[in-house]
């Protein structure tokens, strides 16, 4: 199958400086519970083995690597999956900074992975309810309003070019 030349792919964006620091810390997690296991406590092994596990599942399963449009659709690609999006199932896609999405969404509480390379899963929001998110640093989100389903949260590469490409690319 040949790619559309009107698809356009989006990176998930980097992580922040506050994303970046909580993902260090909890990477040497379980590097901290070997050196334990190796100089005297051998049942931090299986903490360490789960925090492996965990980590590599997220990675595999939860944090998505490119958001990619195509005419009828958008594509989140995960290194295990693929889920699409019609285009039809959403009304509006914006860019938000950190304020401006809070007064639209009011308190939230993430339901899923988060702090290691993102956040990820669902937000829970007093005024949206739940939000699906796929983000990576705290400010300039793509916010996809879908009146069908639960509204998309996310953070592409370069955020205006994404939502240029949704708006640009033809139905």
């Amino acid at each position: 199958m040949t790619a559309d030349p009107r698809d356009r792919s989006f990176r998930l964006a980097p992580m922040s400086p506050l994303i970046r620091t909580l993902t260090v810390v909890l990477l040497a997690m379980p590097a901290v519970f070997l050196a334990v296991a190796v100089f005297g406590n051998q049942r931090m092994v299986v903490p360490a083995l789960f925090l492996v596990i965990l980590y590599s599942w997220i990675w595999l399963r939860f944090r998505p690597t490119r958001f990619v449009i195509h005419p009828d659709r958008l594509e989140v690609h995960w290194p295990l999956k693929r889920r699409a999006v019609p285009r039809q199932q959403v009304a509006e896609v914006r860019v938000l900074g950190r304020r401006a999405l809070l007064d639209s969404t009011g308190w939230t509480v993430r339901i899923g992975a988060g702090g290691l390379w993102g956040g990820f899963g669902w937000l829970w929001t007093r005024r949206k309810g739940i939000v699906e998110m796929y983000i990576s640093r705290t400010d300039e989100f793509v916010w996809m309003e879908r009146p069908e389903g639960r509204p998309l949260l996310i953070t592409p590469e370069e955020p205006a070019a994404f939502v240029q490409a949704w708006s640009g690319t033809t139905r």
